[in-house]
């Protein structure tokens, strides 16, 4: 999908539709949701490198377990990124080259018993050495054995196969549909019976956490840069080399036209310090861009401190599973309190600061101000750009012209003035939409030809394959400051 930004000296080279936008001519699109969160993570179980959907806590458990200790972050990033209210959330694990899965050798009956059977768990991780197996007689038919796969004292499967043959074992573990925790593999006949075993140990399993450094991270984005989602978190890393190159590969993704939004946090240490928001500040001027949100508040859940940088996916899941026509400003949270309550000067720097803040309110914890890292304004912007929600129906924007251009428009219809008359005619059907989702204005909205290269006097002629087209657009907002005046009589 060829899309981004344009410029009238140095035209793009592939086919495809380019949209600048300008503060004096903002689009926008109708009320829904956009909510794929992207995250790398570090467990102790499931697929290495891969791209996993999760849904659900559910989920969570199923594909990479609960367990979030000694260094790993998968629970507590993607159920933060739920509590938020993201749709879905592509999760990829990370790990070191020491990442190994548990095995355990099976043996056969004999005099001189062999090795003629290997276990060995589906995913890379410890959790794998939780895993032990039995072996026996199946009480019911005596001519057949039972694999009991437990991990601790639970049972997860039983394996019941015709005893004779190594082979059938290896069928009955590997055809099972329902076996998600080990693989066999057959590493000789032998007599073709397995020994009768007793509680024997999976060993080995290593979850790759341990050797896990920055390029890991900043690698893991070339997979990231192949699918499609609206908002990258990290996994509770505060590394700044890691939050610089994320923040630099946001910017590149969104001048060739993925809107992506990155979520980040600051360590604990620089939450709860009594120059904090200065700590959180010079984080937002170090981005100092529109596609990253810096979150400056650490908070507490069920007796537990998070870093804002954990805090991160939550605020991700938030942004992720609004409604356009919504804002972050004052969105209640599932947060007991916040680690380090800030006075109201601190909280106006904040906000003036591109800070993205949890407060209690004396009730409860709410984010502050739905607004990003954006500081210092570029040539084209004004302070609408500071906004979360104008950068998500940009972003929205944006996706959804390029999807209904490629689909309908390039490649499939004549570049004469019937034709752009039509595509001019299905944008303004498209920005009427948009005014009754009440995203934009709806008495103030327009799509027509470029007068730069059309009409009369028109100062270019396009390429007979070029279409120039200007759209003006004002972009509603919500209520975030109200004034007025009570007078006593």
């Amino acid at each position: 999908m060829a899309g981004g930004k344009w410029s009238p000296t140095e035209l793009p080279v592939l086919p495809g539709f380019y949209l600048n936008f300008q503060a004096a001519a903002l689009a926008s699109i109708q009320a829904g949701s956009r909510g794929t969160v992207i995250a790398p993570v570090k467990a102790h179980w499931g697929p290495v490198r891969q791209f996993v959907e999760i849904a659900s806590e559910a989920g969570i458990t199923d594909s990479y377990t609960a367990d979030d200790t000694n260094g790993a972050t998968a629970y507590t990033t993607l159920r933060f990124t739920l509590l938020g209210g993201a749709r879905k959330i592509l999760a990829y694990r990370l790990a070191d080259a020491g990442a190994a899965a548990a095995t355990l050798t099976l043996q056969d009956t004999g005099g001189t018993p062999a090795n003629v059977l290997r276990l060995d768990a589906k995913y890379p991780g410890a959790r794998g050495n939780n895993f032990k197996v039995t072996v026996q007689v199946d009480p019911v038919y005596g001519t057949r054995k039972d694999i009991k796969l437990y991990e601790g004292t639970v049972l997860l499967r039983t394996f019941t196969f015709v005893s004779g043959t190594i082979q059938a074992a290896v069928d009955a573990i590997n055809s099972d549909t329902g076996n998600k925790w080990i693989v066999a593999t057959k590493l000789t006949e032998g007599t073709g019976i397995l020994n009768d075993l007793s509680s024997s140990p999976f060993t080995g399993g290593n979850s790759g956490i341990a050797g896990i450094v920055s390029s890991d991270y900043t690698g893991a984005l070339a997979a990231f840069e192949t699918q499609e989602f609206n908002l990258l978190t990290l996994d509770g890393i505060s590394d700044s080399a890691v939050q610089t190159s994320v923040a630099a590969w946001v910017s590149r993704v969104r001048d060739e036209g993925k809107g992506i939004i990155a979520v980040l946090g600051g360590a604990a240490a620089d939450d709860v310090a009594t120059d904090a928001v200065s700590r959180a500040a010079a984080r937002s001027a170090g981005f100092n861009h529109e596609g990253v949100v810096n979150v400056g508040a650490g908070a507490v859940l069920d007796g537990v401190s998070y870093s804002s940088a954990q805090v991160a996916a939550y605020a991700a899941g938030l942004i992720a599973g609004q409604k356009l026509s919504e804002s972050t400003t004052y969105a209640a949270s599932p947060f007991d309190d916040v680690t380090r309550r800030w006075t109201r000067s601190e909280m106006e720097t904040a906000v003036q600061n591109g800070v993205f803040l949890l407060f209690h309110d004396g009730r409860m914890v709410k984010v502050l101000r739905g607004m990003n890292s954006l500081v210092t304004l570029r040539q084209g912007q004004n302070n609408s750009w500071k906004k979360i929600r104008t950068i998500r129906v940009m972003d929205a924007v944006n996706s959804d012209l390029v999807r209904t251009a490629e689909d309908n428009y390039i490649g499939k219809v004549n570049n004469t003035e019937e034709g752009r008359l039509a595509l001019t005619g299905a944008c303004k059907q498209y920005m009427l939409a948009l005014a009754q989702g009440g995203v934009i204005e709806a008495s103030d909205y327009d799509v027509y030809e470029d007068p730069v290269y059309y009409g009369p006097n028109h100062t270019i002629t396009p390429e007979p394959d070029q279409v120039y087209l200007k759209w003006e657009a004002r972009l509603t907002d919500v209520m975030e400051m109200i004034f007025g005046t009570f007078i006593v009589k």
